[in-house]
């Protein structure tokens, strides 16, 4: 058993196949994702792996945080999220994961965060058909009906489809099939609707209702060196020409 993936969701959007076909498809992307720790059987009674999202400015963090990114070396993360996984599949401290995770055509589990839709009446909760539109119905043609019970037990059981509080929950939507991966820029298209709003947090694994292709890297799929690289290229870059500019400020000050 594999660790998942966390993305966050930037909206929708649509392909054409080979055929012709529109496909509407949710387009995720990967920030920074990191393993920070390890839970083994020996020490924790179960294997596990932590990860980090996106990275976090460290005076947006807790001082208990702090310590817990600085013990694993890496810099601060937006979200941490535990993956259970099989011994064989453990990864090590320190590994940066990609795209190249799933494959396309394959079959995964989307779990998130469903969008708040506040507190909300009985047909639009559960949708109720409402009361009469006419013919002696007075100010009651959204209204739920009765709630109450006789004598025995003289109370409203529990459970019962009232008005309240709609979304907001965690939503887990199962065998959601992989379209195409964009590992340039760290994008997994998704055919159809991911739980959550935009820019929210989705947690993706291999379906459990689907058996998962031989294909798939194993224990996980790690990003690429060279993008990495090329990221670290351009941050040094940026950093020297800071400096280039600002000594060369200085000696203008100075004349």
């Amino acid at each position: 058993m594999r660790c998942g993936l966390v993305a966050r969701k930037l909206g929708m959007s649509r392909l054409f196949n080979e055929n012709g076909d529109h496909v509407p498809v949710t387009v995720l992307r990967i920030e920074d994702l990191e393993v920070l720790s390890i839970k083994s059987v020996d020490k924790d009674g179960y294997n596990a792996v932590q990860l980090g999202f996106s990275n976090k400015k460290p005076k947006n963090i807790s001082k208990p945080l702090r310590g817990f990114f600085a013990k694993s070396k890496s810099e601060p993360k937006e979200k941490v999220v535990e993956f259970r996984v099989s011994e064989d599949a453990i990864l090590n401290v320190g590994d940066k994961l990609g795209v190249n995770h799933f494959i396309a055509g394959q079959k995964i589990d989307a779990v998130g965060v469903s969008q708040g839709k506040g507190f909300s009446g009985a047909m639009k909760r559960h949708n109720f058909g409402g009361m009469q539109a006419s013919h002696g119905v007075s100010i009651s043609h959204r209204s739920h009906g009765s709630t109450g019970n006789s004598q025995d037990p003289g109370r409203t059981w529990k459970g019962k489809k009232m008005a309240g509080q709609y979304g907001n929950v965690r939503i887990t939507t199962q065998n959601l099939k992989v379209v195409k991966l964009i590992e340039d820029d760290d994008l997994i298209l998704i055919q159809g609707s991911v739980p959550g709003s935009k820019n929210g947090v989705v947690l993706l694994s291999d379906a459990i209702k689907h058996k998962t292709p031989n294909e798939v890297p194993f224990p996980a799929g790690f990003r690429k060196d060279s993008k990495a690289k090329k990221e670290d290229l351009s941050l040094s870059s940026t950093k020297n020409e800071k400096e280039t500019s600002s000594e060369d400020n200085g000696a203008e000050g100075e004349n």
